[in-house]
């Protein structure tokens, strides 16, 4: 096995990502090259790959972009004065056969190595313009348009209460029509948005001073349940002999942003990859030689000498550093399931004889109950998810205590679920659990269950992690019997 195997492997699973999206994806490095063109943006702009590989990014700007970006992107790295990285605006797209069409552009910086790029999402406006001129230039086909446009539209008056709300506007915010009719729209817009609504409204009608109107932008949207959501609004103005009219056309961003954080997440595993294979190489070697070296400087001590305590405690330090290497290595690595036919519970009474030595579990009962029948999946790596789940109980109930799993068959999965007899966890806590190196013990890396999450999703199953009222904790594995 290479060091870079780690780093290949997500790199992989970037590829695809990147390969499958809806969005055009384009990488540039520091000098504007392109390095990424995905099969979308091979479509939006009518580029092949390999026509773009290497040149400047520019050539997919019409004038006056296209001669302003490299001055634009070389005062943003000399002076650090960006226009849109890090936020999202409209701009305008060249294609290979010389028409210009409208897109939504966002683009975010990362650091690979010690090189800088630059990761530009784009969406094509071209059907959002054609709706809205289709809405200026038709009253009568207004509402056909409006119930069957794909993005959300919301229609206001010069009050701001709404007045007209599509079907895709339900399926967005969660309300109905009749829910939100008469209603002031900043309903729809959480802190500090809501407030400020009204006062830009007011303003825009005395001044016809606009700062989104005519134009697009991303704003923040509050469904029904309390949950908040990225979104594209554009916002147009009409008059009709029922006075002066708003219209909202909204576009779910929440894709894209899931995408961008998947990036981001694949990228920094990718260094994380890196990083761990340095630390194996570079230190876990050494680690052991320097953990036998005090080993034998401790064997020449009085059993029950306060120096001989001392080399005890060295120990357990470096023992502690090598599994914090271990964790980092094997959380840096994407799972590769290698799956054959399983079966559950042997696997977890086999899981709990290698546990069953360890004097830590000496006054610790694992009962397992139930059964399923067998699965598809890699049995070291659900031994991994296993282990880490027992030894969480054991340790939430200092040693002592029952751990109950019962296993059962769910439409057409497995469920694992272990319940043990803690104080259970704070919902605050349960929020972080998953979050890799957030940790409430006083020695823990904070990857154990992060790393069952992904070996558990790499399977594609789910885990979760409850506290009844009742007391203790609830984790819950499912896995499909079959792969997908």
């Amino acid at each position: 096995m290479t060091s870079f195997e780690p780093q290949d492997r997500a790199a992989q699973v970037l590829r695809a990502l990147v390969d499958s999206a809806v969005d055009g994806i384009i990488v540039i490095d520091a000098r504007g090259h392109i390095e990424t063109f995905n099969p979308a943006a091979e479509r939006l702009f009518g580029y092949r790959l390999d026509e773009v590989i290497g040149r400047n990014v520019n050539i997919l700007m019409p004038s006056p972009y296209h001669e302003e970006h490299d001055r634009y992107l070389w005062r943003y790295q000399q002076a650090g004065q960006a226009r849109i990285i890090g936020i999202g605006r409209e701009v305008t797209g060249l294609r290979r056969d010389g028409t210009t069409f409208p897109l939504h552009l966002s683009v975010g910086e990362m650091t690979v190595g010690s090189e800088r790029k630059f990761t530009g999402i784009v969406h094509d406006l071209s059907e959002r313009i054609r709706l809205e001129e289709r809405l200026r230039a038709s009253e009568e086909q207004w509402r056909s348009i409006v119930e069957s446009a794909v993005d959300a539209i919301v229609v206001i008056d010069a009050g701001g209460h709404i007045e007209a709300f599509n079907p895709a506007a339900e399926r967005l915010f969660g309300y109905t029509p009749e829910e939100v009719a008469g209603q002031n729209v900043r309903m729809l817009m959480p802190q500090p948005y809501r407030e400020e609504h009204d006062g830009y409204l007011a303003r825009y009608m005395e001044t016809g001073k606009a700062r989104i109107i005519g134009s697009g932008r991303e704003v923040t949207g509050l469904r029904r349940d309390g949950t908040t959501f990225p979104l594209h609004l554009s916002v147009g103005e009409m008059s009709t002999k029922g006075g002066q009219k708003f219209t909202g056309i909204l576009h779910d961003l929440s894709a894209r942003v899931r995408m961008e954080e998947q990036i981001r997440e694949q990228a920094a595993l990718a260094r994380l990859g890196e990083m761990a294979a340095v630390l194996a190489h570079e230190i876990k070697n050494p680690l052991a030689g320097i953990r036998g070296a005090v080993q034998v400087i401790g064997g020449r001590l009085p059993a029950n000498s306060r120096d001989a305590a001392v080399i005890g405690e060295i120990v357990t330090r470096i023992d502690s550093l090598n599994g914090l290497i271990q964790d980092l290595l094997l959380f840096a690595r994407p799972p590769q399931p290698r799956p054959h036919v399983v079966e559950v519970p042997s696997l977890i009474a086999t899981t709990m004889e290698l546990l069953s030595g360890d004097p830590a579990f000496k006054d610790v009962q694992v009962d397992i109950e139930g059964t399923s029948p067998p699965v598809f999946a890699d049995a070291e790596l659900l031994k991994i998810v296993f282990q880490n789940l027992i030894v969480n109980s054991a340790q939430a109930m200092q040693g002592r205590g029952r751990i109950h799993v019962s296993v059962t068959a769910v439409n057409d999965g497995c469920q694992v679920r272990f319940t043990d007899a803690g104080p259970g966890i704070p919902a605050d806590v349960r929020e972080k659990i998953f979050t890799p190196f957030f940790t409430t013990k006083s020695r823990g890396t904070g990857l154990g269950l992060a790393t069952a999450r992904r070996i558990v999703e790499a399977h594609h199953g789910t885990i979760t992690v409850e506290s009844p009222a009742s007391g203790g904790t609830r984790v819950t594995i499912r896995i499909p019997l079959s792969a997908p």
